[in-house]
């Protein structure tokens, strides 16, 4: 009958949309691969409680009471010692290059000052700009040295003492106010650049494609470097814009500072945006239409998130995740954009990140200069 429902019918609708489904490959695995990522990311990944950060000590007295602090620090799997660093100078390059999170600074005189019972100060020096990576940390200092020295003073008359037997100082370096958007301001120009430079170009040849222009595109003499280098340069103008506006906005809404090297930020930009923009070429040569580039973008843009240290302690995550992590460009563009903005750093404290950055370019832009040539094929 006109106007009944047939099964049939439906059912054969249904039929062509499974098979349709099946040989969109790129869809059906993204409709299955971003929900698993994020289950894995965010059940094993993800940890706001980081143990295990990394930290260096600064000693101008030893002995066993010093040793029984160390013990202790690491002992207490907040802190894991990585080194003696010998004065002011090498702590502060430590910091600005990222190799610690804390520093312990034992004073001169600190064994004798402590059995006398004179309550000698004990330094720990935090990077604060990530204030939920240090926090749980500087807070359980303290119980820490107790329990440390605890063996060390009995039978020395001072076990009984109602105070502490040493006066911990905790220095909260670069946010020692703790706000949480000196930290968030600078990371998310990275995660901007990412979405923005990202998505904009893998949509360059998937629009050509659904346009029907890519055949006269590909009938021009043009090579893939050429076309590669044509469709990027007018995004690298509005990356740079977009980091110009995010800087004025962070000094003058949020109050974040920049006291670092602007030659520093100035290259980390740079290449930070050609990276994303090779890393969208790549993917609008593999996808066939603009909806599976939008895709393949958000399946990049979701672990750039979430493993390269921008809302949760890169040091909290497992050594998988990190490895991961630091494949990601936005993971060294944030460390460099950070370190100069907060921490003063200069062109020679990133460069190890800004290497890492170039690498990724050239094996990026590599992949997608091949996969190009094969479009042409």
């Amino acid at each position: 009958m006109i106007g009944s429902f047939s099964f049939s019918r439906a059912f054969a609708i249904f039929s062509k949309e499974i098979i349709q489904m099946r040989r969109d490959r790129i869809t059906l695995s993204m409709m299955l691969g971003i929900p698993l990522m994020q289950l894995i990311m965010f059940g094993f990944a993800i940890n706001t409680d980081p143990r295990h950060l990394p930290t260096l000590v600064e000693l101008h007295d030893n002995g066993p009471a010093v040793r029984s602090i160390i013990h202790g620090l690491e002992a207490s799997r907040y802190f894991t010692v990585k080194g003696i660093v010998a004065g002011k100078p090498e702590v502060e390059t430590a910091f600005k290059k990222g190799e610690a999170l804390f520093v312990v600074s034992v004073p001169e005189n600190f064994e004798r000052d402590l059995l006398r019972g004179s309550q000698p100060q004990i330094l720990l020096d935090a990077d604060a700009t990530d204030p939920v990576a240090t926090s749980a940390a500087a807070g359980a200092f303290s119980q820490i040295l107790d329990t440390a020295l605890k063996p060390v003073l009995e039978g020395s008359g001072l076990e009984s003492m109602t105070s502490q037997p040493v006066t911990p100082v905790i220095h909260k370096r670069y946010n020692p106010a703790g706000r949480t958007s000196v930290n968030i301001v600078p990371g998310l120009l990275g995660i901007i650049l990412t979405m923005t430079m990202t998505l904009m170009t893998s949509i360059a040849l998937t629009r050509e494609t659904e346009r029907g222009t890519l055949e006269a595109l590909l009938s021009t003499p043009a090579r893939p470097a050429e076309v590669m280098v044509g469709k990027i340069t007018p995004f690298v103008v509005v990356g740079l814009m977009q980091t110009a506006l995010m800087l004025v906005l962070a000094r003058s809404f949020f109050g974040v500072p920049f006291v670092g090297s602007f030659i520093a930020f100035g290259a980390a930009v740079a290449c930070f945006i050609l990276v994303n923009l090779a890393i969208g070429f790549f993917c609008s040569t593999v996808a066939r239409t603009q909806m599976q580039a939008m895709q393949m973008t958000f399946f990049f843009f979701l672990p750039s998130i979430l493993l390269s240290g921008f809302m949760f302690p890169f040091d909290g995550m497992p050594k998988w995740a990190r490895t991961i992590g630091e494949g990601l460009p936005t993971t060294h563009f944030i460390r460099v954009v950070r370190s100069v903005m907060l921490k003063g750093a200069e062109l020679r404290e990133v460069l190890p990140e800004l290497g890492s950055l170039c690498i990724i370019l050239s094996v990026v832009t590599c992949l997608a200069i091949f996969r190009y040539r094969r479009t042409l094929d």
